[in-house]
C-alpha cells in the first residue's frame, strides 16, 4: 500500500497540470466565442483561484497533503468552479 501512495505523490503534481491546462484551454476558447459575438462573458475565476489556493494551502498546513500539492490542486479546483458561475450585469442596477 506504501507504493501506492509514492506513486500517487509523484503523479498528483502531473495530473493537477494536465488539468490546469484543460481548463485554460477550454476557457480560452470560450472567450474567443464570447469576444465574436460582442458580448464579454465576466466569470469569478479569478476569485475561484484565490480561494481554492487559501483553502488547499490551510489543508497541507494541517498535514492532510503536501503543502504545494494543497495549493495547486485548490488553485484548480477554485479555478473549475469558478468559471462555471457566471457574474451579473451591473450596468442595469447603474441606471435605476
Amino acid at each position: 500500500m506504501e507504493h501506492v501512495f509514492d506513486f500517487i505523490h509523484a503523479a498528483l503534481p502531473w495530473v493537477a497540470i494536465g488539468l490546469l491546462l484543460a481548463v485554460f484551454a477550454a476557457r480560452s476558447a470560450k472567450q474567443k466565442k464570447a469576444s465574436k459575438d460582442n458580448k464579454p462573458q465576466a466569470d469569478y475565476g479569478t476569485e475561484g483561484m484565490c480561494l481554492g489556493m487559501c483553502f488547499g494551502s490551510a489543508i497541507g498546513a494541517s498535514g492532510v497533503v503536501n503543502i504545494g500539492i494543497g495549493m495547486s490542486l485548490g488553485m484548480l479546483i477554485g479555478l473549475a468552479i469558478g468559471t462555471c458561475i457566471k457574474k451579473e450585469d451591473r450596468e442595469d442596477s447603474s441606471k435605476e
